[in-house]
C-alpha cells in the first residue's frame, strides 16, 4: 500500500526525533542506525528511504536549529551606528533566553559539543565553520560601523570586540550545557553581557564630578 505524503513526513519526523534522543544519550559516533530505527519504531530500510546514511541524518538534525548567534545573521543588523551595540546586545541576550528555555536546542547543541568530528562527520564541522566565518564577518562589520562614528571604545578594535563577544557566549553555553547547568544561563549571561558591552562603549565624562574636582584643587 502506497504511503501518503503526510505519512512519509510523519515517519521522517519520527526518525529525526529518535535520532536526537539516541545521539544525545549515546553520542553520534557510538550510535548506529539500528539504534535509531528501534527508537523510532521503524525499519532500517525506512531510515534509508529518507536519509542516505548516518551523516545525512545528523546533518538534517543539525539544520533543525540555528547555531549560537546564527539567528543574528538572518536578521538585519544594519542599524544606525549609534544603536548598533545596543541592538547586538539585545539579540545576544534574547538568544541566550531562548536557549535556556528550549530543551530541543539544548540537546542539539550538547550533541554538537560532545561530537568527535572526523571522517564521515567532517561535513558537519565544515558547515559549522562556514556559519562561524559568516557570522564573525557580520559582527565585525557592525562593530566597525560603530567604531567609525565614535561609538566603540578606543580600547577595542572591531576584531577584538567580535572575538570577546564570540568567546564569552560560546564559553557560557559550553559550560552550562556540559557541566550540569550549574548557573542561571539567562540571568548570568545578561549580567555578563551588560558588563562586556559597557566596556565596548566610549568612556563618558561626568561633568558634575569633574567640576567638583577642579573646585577642590
Amino acid at each position: 500500500m502506497r504511503r501518503t505524503k503526510a505519512e512519509a513526513e510523519e515517519t521522517r519526523n519520527s526518525i529525526l526525533h529518535a535520532a536526537e534522543r539516541v545521539f544525545y544519550e549515546k553520542g553520534v559516533s557510538n550510535a548506529t542506525l539500528d539504534d535509531v530505527a528501534k527508537a523510532a519504531g521503524v525499519t532500517r530500510g525506512a531510515i534509508y528511504w529518507h536519509f542516505s546514511n548516518k551523516t545525512d541524518l545528523f546533518l538534517e538534525l543539525y539544520n533543525s536549529v540555528s547555531l549560537p548567534l546564527e539567528d543574528m545573521i538572518a536578521r538585519d543588523i544594519e542599524q544606525p551606528a549609534s544603536g548598533v551595540l545596543a541592538f547586538i546586545e539585545k539579540l545576544t541576550v534574547d538568544w541566550l533566553d531562548e536557549l535556556a528555555s528550549d530543551e530541543h536546542r539544548q540537546r542539539i547543541f550538547t550533541i554538537l559539543l560532545r561530537c568527535s568530528y572526523g571522517g564521515d562527520l567532517m561535513p558537519v564541522l565544515e558547515r559549522q565553520q562556514e556559519v562561524d566565518d559568516r557570522h564573525v564577518a557580520s559582527l565585525e562589520s557592525a562593530f566597525a560601523r560603530a567604531g567609525n562614528e565614535g561609538y566603540l571604545n578606543a580600547n577595542w578594535t572591531p576584531h577584538s570586540a567580535t572575538r570577546a563577544l564570540w568567546w564569552m557566549v560560546g564559553g557560557l553555553c559550553t559550560e552550562w550545557l556540559l557541566f550540569g547547568r550549574r548557573f542561571d544561563l539567562a540571568a548570568e549571561g545578561r549580567d555578563g553581557l551588560k558588563r562586556l558591552f559597557a566596556s565596548f562603549r566610549p568612556a563618558t565624562i561626568d561633568i558634575t564630578a569633574s567640576a567638583d574636582v577642579h573646585s577642590m584643587a
